[in-house]
């Protein structure tokens, strides 16, 4: 179920002809969108992972993050409604704000210095993943995901960090850092992303609770684009543009309650991410797409 606001229908083109596979396009913020699929199919889990994401679309369109509240309530009296047993909701490292300590842990001090909805958001949504659990028994794990990347990510200008800079380096041109490049991110290939969002399905003890998704270390944008470059066998340097309005300096989970709830740890290193990735890119490229 999508909107497609960041997604295009050619990225699930291979599942068009599989039985088991039902595609809806609509807005998980119109709970009429939401009430025929509810009403039409028969719903044992639930994965929430829609949301208006990127700097530059919260930069320019704060308050559309807010209309995501209604998507918010509407999964979860959906939920109740028709039985679902278990909703898992995809969170952020947003919620963090700038991290007061290092690591960031899922219990320490969350966004004390908000500057936009959407880690508001993300946090109000963790917050009704415990109610539901505790007051209705519907299992809520709520994932805060740091930089989820892979084949196939917008990769536009309202796109994320790693498909921008692979984008930019494939066309002959420089990354382009905001700011210093001396701030970090925590980089989680897709695959393993997914792994941990099954797991997280298969955990009772995850019920109710939040848990950082996250690799453990810290690597700095200009790493990333250095790294980028070296594995594209590009010849280019990155080039610094003025910090953006919304800026987080440093990200840097701490995994310990990954670790013990779903007994798994990423295996896909960034690099070896970014090759999968780069070599993905470069198909797409080859396509016109």
């Amino acid at each position: 179920f999508d909107n497609l606001s960041s997604g295009r229908k050619e990225n699930i083109a291979m599942l068009a002809s599989n039985p088991n596979f039902i595609f809806v396009q609509g807005n998980v913020n119109e709970r009429a969108d939401l009430e025929k699929v509810f009403e039409g199919h028969y719903i044992d889990l639930v994965f929430h992972g829609a949301a208006v994401v990127g700097v530059q679309r919260v930069i320019e369109n704060p308050i559309e993050v807010l209309r995501d509240l209604d998507g918010l309530r509407a999964i979860f009296e959906l939920s109740r409604a028709h039985g679902v047993k278990k909703l898992v909701f995809a969170s952020s490292s947003e919620a963090y704000g700038e991290p007061v300590t290092l690591p960031e842990r899922e219990e320490g001090p969350l966004n004390v210095n908000a500057r936009d909805p959407y880690a508001l958001v993300k946090l109000i949504g963790e917050h009704l993943c415990h109610v539901d659990w505790e007051k209705y028994k519907l299992p809520t794990p709520a994932l805060r995901y740091f930089n989820v990347y892979g084949p196939r990510q917008e990769s536009s200008a309202y796109g994320f960090v790693v498909g921008v800079f692979i984008r930019q380096v494939l066309a002959g041109k420089p990354p382009t850092i905001f700011g210093d490049g001396n701030q970090t991110r925590n980089f989680v290939y897709i695959d393993d992303n997914v792994e941990l969002i099954t797991r997280a399905f298969g955990s009772v003890t995850a019920n109710g609770e939040t848990v950082n998704v996250g690799s453990g270390p810290q690597t700095t944008i200009r790493e990333l684009a250095e790294h980028t470059i070296a594995i594209a066998g590009a010849n280019t340097q990155p080039e610094y543009l003025p910090e953006r309005e919304i800026e987080i300096r440093y990200r840097s989970p701490d995994i310990t309650k990954m670790q013990k709830l779903f007994g798994y740890v990423p295996q896909v290193s960034l690099d070896e991410g970014l090759k999968r990735t780069i070599a993905s890119y470069r198909e797409s490229m080859k396509h016109g797409a």
